[in-house]
């Protein structure tokens, strides 16, 4: 498997950079979101099990995934975004994201989702991004549509998600070829 070089990619007001060690503090106060535990952070139940997952994120090397901390101009965190399960012969791969509270209502996974398709679909040369959220998730259906993904089917109880249940989800999907959404900014 080739490798995946961490790169910054900046989107307006935010940046999406690589994760670092001293981002801990942030990734452990966003994993005690209640929403973030439920759809995201189900597994990661103590401290040291979120330096782990932080590690895992930094190192790129494997080339399955790549992982930001989704950034103001200010470097404080506002949430995660990962293209991950990279499958280079299929061409395709999927993508997740949390959002922090503070951070949440003001369009920044959208503008996250879309900026990290777009280095994907150049960078590894992905050509199918998926999308999966729970039906019990809509604002993840929002997300997905202000990033350009198309509403591709119900998956009949296909996830375990934090708690502990087997969720039914809505499947989206991004093609290298859709049409790029029209310019997505941030609110205050």
């Amino acid at each position: 498997m080739d490798t995946i070089e961490p790169v910054e990619l900046v989107a307006g007001s935010l940046r999406l950079r690589p994760w670092r060690p001293d981002d801990i503090d942030d990734v452990w106060a966003a994993l005690q979101d209640p929403d973030i535990r439920l759809w995201n952070g189900g597994g990661v139940a103590s401290h040291d099990e979120a330096v782990a997952l932080l590690g895992r994120r930094s190192d790129w090397s494997s080339g399955t995934h790549a992982s930001w901390a989704v950034v103001d101009g200010a470097d404080a965190v506002l949430g995660s975004v990962s293209v991950h399960s990279i499958d280079r012969d299929q061409a395709g791969a999927e993508i997740g994201y949390w959002v922090a509270p503070a951070a949440r209502g003001r369009g920044v996974a959208a503008v996250a989702v879309d900026t990290a398709c777009r280095w994907a679909f150049r960078t590894p040369a992905i050509d199918r991004i998926e999308l999966c959220h729970a039906v019990d998730n809509p604002a993840s259906g929002r997300v997905a549509q202000k990033a350009g993904f198309r509403y591709e089917g119900h998956l009949r109880r296909s996830y375990r998600y934090g708690d502990g249940v087997k969720h039914d989800e809505l499947l989206w999907a991004r093609l290298s070829d859709d049409p790029a959404p029209p310019a997505l900014g941030l609110s205050c």
